[in-house]
């Protein structure tokens, strides 16, 4: 008898678990610090493949794409190799589930070389400091990709 109610205890225990890990929120931080196409598209499909699969199993997720160093000219309006793709994902993707970040020490920095202001693509937020914001999201339960 004590067997069958360890044995039901563990099965409703098994399935609660499994139904809040189900309920559980889905974040991912993506760090772009090349400034390297090849990575930048790299990183577009991780996000692209980490929605479809969340959106499959009809479940949410947050992804953050942080670009700073030579990585922010992925987010810069005048040079960004992939301003299209960044505009098709952010307008496939629910509002709010997808963001792109910008760090501003990195746009200063290249204000201050370059000698005139820099704009990002609409789609982009400035954040004080790309690297600090990973840290952040991760201090917060964000996983976290470099491609």
């Amino acid at each position: 008898m004590f067997c069958r109610i360890a044995t039901a205890a563990a099965l409703s225990l098994a399935l609660a678990t499994s139904a809040l890990a189900a309920d559980k929120p889905h974040h991912i931080a993506i760090q772009v610090d090349q400034n390297d196409p090849q990575v930048m598209n790299l990183a577009l499909n991780n996000a692209t493949n980490v929605i479809e699969y969340y959106r499959a199993k009809n479940e949410d997720v947050d992804i953050d794409i942080v670009a700073y160093g030579p990585g922010l000219h992925m987010l810069r309006s005048d040079t960004s190799p992939v301003q299209d793709r960044i505009r098709r994902l952010k307008d496939m993707v629910f509002p709010g589930k997808i963001q792109f970040s910008a760090c501003n020490n990195t746009k200063q920095g290249m204000e201050k070389a370059e000698g005139h202001a820099i704009s990002v693509v609409p789609d982009a937020t400035i954040v004080p400091s790309g690297v600090v914001h990973l840290m952040e999201l991760q201090e917060q339960g964000w996983s976290y990709v470099r491609p």
